[in-house]
């Protein structure tokens, strides 16, 4: 069964490009389009989607404002952000109002498509390229987490499997780089959310930061 895509988008070329791109691949399909983020809500109510696609800066209401009222609204259907924006504010502010994922609009089909269904997966993530400026940009952030006690420490191999999910490692890439077997690796991570008391692996980069262990 295919994942089931809505796309939100202000120009109508780029849309319409974005929309020819996924019909390129039969693991996804479009089923709703809307051209501004006031109407992501309406598109949610009417079709049964997995994921959303949501581009930041439009004229009406912004991905960010959007993605917002979606969790205002207790929608839970994850977002990933597809920008032409990489400043590290922005990036921030959509992870922190509960976007899944981030990434730019040159990425490739088959970066698209991995991120898609990692994320609808249950993973989250930003693309490296933007990555490296955001945890440049984070240092001094006051960011709010679901608890503030002082979390577990952790051990020399899980600041390391830390430091690669902080530089966008997917599940997969993190296996084949410290050899061990995808599903050990999520367990890991897994572990070390549950340690820092978040509930995600952008939430645990940020909390990290915040504690200086990254």
């Amino acid at each position: 069964m295919s994942i089931r895509v809505v796309l939100v988008e202000d120009q109508m070329l780029v849309r319409q490009g974005i929309r020819s791109l996924l019909a390129l691949d039969d693991s996804v399909e479009v089923v709703a389009e809307c051209d501004d983020g006031a109407y992501v809500i309406d598109a949610l109510n009417a079709n049964s989607a997995d994921i959303v696609l949501m581009d930041i800066r439009m004229p009406e209401m912004t991905g960010i404002d959007a993605l917002r009222a979606m969790r205002k609204h207790n929608i839970d259907t994850p977002v990933i952000m597809l920008t032409t924006f990489d400043d590290h504010e922005l990036v921030t502010q959509a992870m922190q109002s509960g976007a899944k994922g981030y990434l730019l609009k040159d990425v490739s089909l088959e970066t698209l498509i991995d991120a898609i269904k990692s994320v609808v997966n249950g993973e989250t993530l930003i693309q490296p390229s933007v990555t490296e400026k955001v945890l440049k940009g984070l240092h001094g952030l006051e960011v709010s987490f679901e608890s503030f006690e002082q979390p577990e420490t952790l051990s020399p191999k899980e600041i390391e499997i830390l430091r690669l999910v902080a530089a966008g490692y997917s599940n997969k890439e993190i296996s084949e780089a410290m050899f061990k077997s995808t599903g050990t690796v999520k367990n890991q991570v897994s572990a070390i959310m549950a340690k820092m008391g978040v509930r995600d692996r952008t939430r645990a980069v940020l909390k990290a930061l915040e504690l200086g262990w990254l």
